[in-house]
């Protein structure tokens, strides 16, 4: 009889090594394993990968690399908007997910699969960004979750493991760490407690520098085009390189507390220097260059745009309007940020812009003005004020 074929998201993490070996032994299906690489992991640790996966038991393993993708549909307007999920987490792996789901199925698709599955919990967001797209894009392929329909623990996959004589650093399996280009989240048993964090070893990058240094970004219509004054075309290797400069600084990290899609609170632990950084230099070039209400209406958007992001809500064809808006509300978002980094931090320094707002003639704020006169600015006032001084004197009028 013809085996089922499935093709199984692999990231090489503790709920997918599980589901390969679980699924090939306890269920007798051929195992395809694909990852879907959004610029997070080197050619060695992708072979790495592939070596488990086959290890394991896959019949085939497939690397799609969509990291170009996930900049061009996903991480610019992430920078555009200026987005961080609850003020703090810059949606590193809520991104990620819907073009990840998006590359395996298509790739189901191809090889003919019958099954796609993946390793996510009945208890976090990944299920629902997995679900929701592959239905979406093939609802004729059957979805397949081990870990989600038989509520395992970590513990009991590390033992199954171990039963099936699978040898790894188990050690290292007990948190679980998504990489990719817009960042690291790192999960383990000090996220699941509201008052402890993640140990120094838990994240990926350790503090190399201590003295303090200069970074320069370059953005031109909002998008990065150089680095420390050197010119560079390929936006991904613009982020990558800024990564590698404030990752020596172990800036970045941080725990994220939100409110999941399935209606639950959720924390994770990540590290996203590079993220943090360019947006924050982002929104500082944008203050000097757009007009108040441009930033308070990119605010509002911004804001929907994460939401709808990290709730599995790619494919709403409003986020298509929110990123026109977002696209022509670039267009004079150009100059240099200054940033000065230390340890664990950075401080904004200033910019240098053709498009500086501040540059003008009219005036200096707190100083001098040019543009009006002392007589102006009393009559204006005096007229801004009648609304409210209607206000009070009716509320002053009724209380006699």
């Amino acid at each position: 009889m013809e085996k089922k074929k499935v093709v199984l998201a692999f990231s090489g993490g503790l709920d997918t090594s599980f589901a390969v070996k679980y699924l090939t032994e306890d269920c007798g299906y051929e195992v395809y394993t694909a990852i879907a690489n959004t610029g997070g992991f080197s050619p060695e640790e992708l072979k790495k990968i592939e070596e488990r996966a086959l290890a394991l038991g896959a019949k085939e393993h497939a690397t799609l690399d969509i990291t170009q993708e996930y900049y061009d549909k996903s991480i610019k307007y992430m920078i555009f908007g200026n987005i961080l999920r609850g003020g703090t987490y810059p949606i590193s792996v809520s991104s990620e997910r819907t073009f990840q789901a998006i590359a395996i199925i298509e790739y189901a698709k191809k090889i003919g699969a019958h099954c796609v599955a993946h390793g996510s919990t009945s208890a976090g967001n990944d299920q629902v960004r997995f679900d929701l797209t592959f239905q979406i894009l093939a609802p004729e392929i059957e979805i397949i979750t081990p870990t989600r329909d038989m509520n395992l623990t970590r513990e009991y996959e590390i033992d199954y493991l171990k039963k099936h004589g699978f040898e790894a650093d188990f050690k290292k399996l007990e948190y679980s760490i998504n990489k990719g280009l817009w960042g690291t989240s790192v999960g383990g048993k000090e996220t699941l407690n509201s008052a402890t964090t993640l140990p120094e070893e838990a994240y990926p990058t350790q503090l190399t520098k201590t003295e303090p240094e200069e970074l320069t970004i370059d953005f031109e219509k909002g998008e990065i085009v150089a680095v420390n004054g050197v010119r560079m075309d390929d936006k991904v290797k613009a982020i990558q390189k800024i990564e590698e400069i404030v990752g020596t600084f172990a800036i970045g990290r941080d725990m994220h507390v939100g409110d999941t899609i399935i209606g639950i609170k959720g924390r994770v632990g990540f590290e996203a220097g590079a993220p943090l950084v360019i947006i924050a230099a982002h929104k500082l070039l944008e203050k000097h260059t757009l007009t108040k209400w441009q930033q308070y209406w990119k605010e509002q958007l911004g804001n929907w745009y994460g939401m709808f992001l990290h709730e599995a809500e790619y494919l709403e064809p409003v986020m298509r309007d929110i990123e026109a808006y977002l696209d022509e509300s670039q267009r004079n978002v150009t100059g240099r940020v200054i940033i000065k980094l230390r340890p664990y931090s950075y401080v904004l320094v200033g910019v240098e812009s053709d498009y500086d707002l501040m540059k003008t003639s009219f005036g200096e704020y707190g100083e001098l003005s040019r543009a009006w006169t002392a007589d102006d600015v009393k009559g204006f006032t005096k007229i801004m004020g009648n609304q409210m001084k209607i206000y009070h004197d009716v509320q002053n009028r009724n209380k006699k």
